[in-house]
């Protein structure tokens, strides 16, 4: 523990900003802390996380769980609050949380094999079976999902300007019209996943399939498809982006243009970050506009 943990590729990224170099010397005392306070014994990381550092951990009675320690984002601030929400209902089980740290100890899927590995019919019946459970009504401390929207609504313009204005102008006002009217006028306010995409639905043994790493909002059901619909692990295809839109919302019983629409808008808002332009993304939104 010394030398520090091993970063993988995946976390690469926080070595850019003063702000990850920061969290990334803190991390050895952290997990140190962790294992400390619950009695842990560590293993190396996993390889695939992303915004956070996430590493097996075995607990005094033998119980197998993950300990992740989260890169301080705001998007993920409540995930704790949620895993607890859904008290292990088609999600991963909370079994501790120390928030000043921003660690969380949950359960650990076995085997763990993504929910992309199996054919895209198959997953997306999963995950039509898994989502009516997940929206539970909800209210504080989640972010509503129109405070959200209002962000994105009030940043996209600046980033799609600084980033060269890289994609027509068409995609950037459909979002920003989006934006202006879908918020006001949503259907019951449930707990939705922004980030629940194929990757983070994973096969385990106390169920067959199980949610890891949400990132919370409360909103309609209609946004809570849209990242399955736009993500392209079960296929970066028109006709996979439009198959997916039609049939989650035809199963689900949800307004197909609502969903079209919030895909548009979070798509093209999660499409640009700094200098970075993320072309799926673009790629997805085009197709679905004309969906």
């Amino acid at each position: 523990m010394n030398t520090g943990p091993q970063i993988p590729d995946s976390l690469s990224w926080v070595r850019n900003s003063p702000e990850g170099q920061a969290w990334l010397a803190e991390l050895p005392q952290r997990l140190a802390d962790c294992a400390d306070q619950w009695s842990l014994r560590l293993g190396p990381p996993f390889g695939y996380a992303f915004a956070s550092l996430a590493v097996p951990a075995e607990l005094p009675d033998g119980t197998r769980a993950v300990l992740k320690v989260q890169y301080p984002d705001a998007d993920s601030v409540h995930e704790a609050t949620a895993l607890a929400r859904w008290a292990g209902d088609g999600a991963v089980r909370l079994l501790a949380h120390d928030a000043p740290r921003r660690a969380l100890l949950v359960e650990r899927c076995a085997p763990g094999t993504p929910l992309h590995a199996v054919p895209p019919d198959e997953a997306l019946g999963v995950v039509v079976g898994l989502l009516p459970r997940l929206w539970v009504p909800a209210g504080p401390p989640f972010t509503p999902l129109a405070e959200e929207a209002a962000g994105w609504r009030e940043r996209l313009p600046r980033k799609w300007e600084r980033a060269g204005r890289p994609y027509e102008r068409r995609l950037l006002d459909t979002a920003l019209g989006v934006l202006a009217e879908l918020p006001g006028d949503q259907g019951e306010q449930v707990l939705v996943n922004q980030d629940l995409h194929a990757g983070n639905v994973l096969r385990a043994g106390r169920e067959p399939w199980l949610l890891i790493d949400p990132k919370p909002l409360t909103g309609e059901r209609e946004f809570g498809v849209v990242p399955i619909v736009r993500g392209g692990e079960l296929g970066h295809s028109p006709a996979a982006v439009r198959h997916r839109l039609d049939r989650v919302s035809a199963e689900l019983g949800l307004d197909r243009e609502r969903v079209r629409g919030w895909a548009i808008a979070q798509t093209l808002a999660w499409s640009i970050d700094a200098d970075t332009v993320f072309w799926n993304n673009v790629e997805a939104a085009r197709w679905l506009l004309d969906a």
